[in-house]
């Protein structure tokens, strides 16, 4: 009876060594006997127990690794504190476990130095500017080195850029300079347009002025003409009409009468208004004016 629990607990060491589970996104490397024998994918594996061992485990997913913050120095010289964060990723189980006695720490050291080296050869305008440019060179030449680790390095994230003081009080006193630059050319901008429209708006007032005055006369000469044209015609009428009753049975008569009148209103009106009156000294004088007279309506045209 005790045998054959010792049997059955031999069968379940067995058994419970001979298999082994995987999680997903994982891998484990085989060892038959100390040396590399297989991947294990995720999911139920058989091995061979006491014989094959399970040597290294790797993760499959996306690892974020925090690059510890150095100081690198630009091309003009500047010290510049830098801090970033890589991600890579486990692609061959077999390379990861032994490219190198410990990936994590060569894809760190490698990314200081190659991080150094991009900054070196950029001014320290430049390194605010072209953070994209920076990760870019990092991640190619890790990516080009990890290989032979069985890693794939992802992308590289500048976290923080951090110069030295003197040289952030300089950067503020340029922005603030240059702040200042901008707001005095935007007054500047803006009495130039006020003078500009007030200029603009002058000429345009003095031009509508100028057309109102030209239009005005224009309508007081036309009017002019217009009442000149009208008394013209209303006169050209009257006499037409005078000429034609002359010609009527007793309009010569008429126009004798009406001349006389006249000439007798005339004399009248020269008396009231002067103390010295002229008398003609024959008053045969002024059947003789009214007859000049009456010769003068008979030559004008009807």
């Amino acid at each position: 009876m005790e045998f054959a629990l010792v049997i059955l607990v031999l069968a379940v060491i067995f058994v419970a060594k001979s298999v082994k589970v995987v999680p997903q996104q994982n891998a484990w490397v085989l060892e038959r006997l100390g040396k590399y024998h297989a991947t294990l994918t995720p999911g139920l594996n058989v091995v061979l127990p006491f014989v094959d061992v399970v040597g290294y485990k790797h993760s499959l997913k996306e690892i974020a690794l925090d690059v510890p913050s150095q100081v690198c120095i630009t091309k003009d010289n500047t010290q510049l504190q830098v801090d970033g964060i890589l991600y890579f990723q486990v692609t061959d189980p077999m390379r990861a476990s032994y490219g190198a006695s410990n990936y994590v720490m060569a894809i760190t050291q490698l990314a200081q130095t190659t991080l150094r080296s991009v900054i070196g050869r950029m001014e320290l305008d430049k390194t605010f500017e072209e953070r994209a440019v920076i990760n870019t060179g990092v991640v190619n030449a890790l990516d080009e080195a990890a290989l032979n680790w069985g890693v794939k390095v992802l992308r590289y994230e500048i976290k923080d850029l951090t110069p030295p003081v003197e040289i952030l009080r300089s950067m503020q006193a340029q922005i603030t300079a240059e702040r200042e630059k901008r707001a005095l050319i935007a007054a500047s901008e803006g009495r130039r347009q006020e003078q500009i429209n007030i200029a603009t708006g002058e000429r345009e007032a003095f031009i509508a002025r100028s057309e109102g005055a030209k239009q005005a006369e224009i309508n007081k000469a036309q009017g002019e003409a217009a009442a000149i044209t009208a008394v013209a015609d209303a006169t050209a009428d009257a006499i037409r009409k005078i000429a034609a009753a002359i010609q009527q049975p007793g309009g010569q008569d008429a126009v004798n009468l009406k001349v006389a009148e006249k000439a007798v209103e005339a004399y009248a009106q020269l008396a009231q208004k002067n103390n010295t009156m002229i008398v003609p000294g024959n008053m045969s004088e002024v059947s003789a004016l009214i007859g000049t007279a009456m010769t003068l309506m008979k030559r004008t045209p009807s």
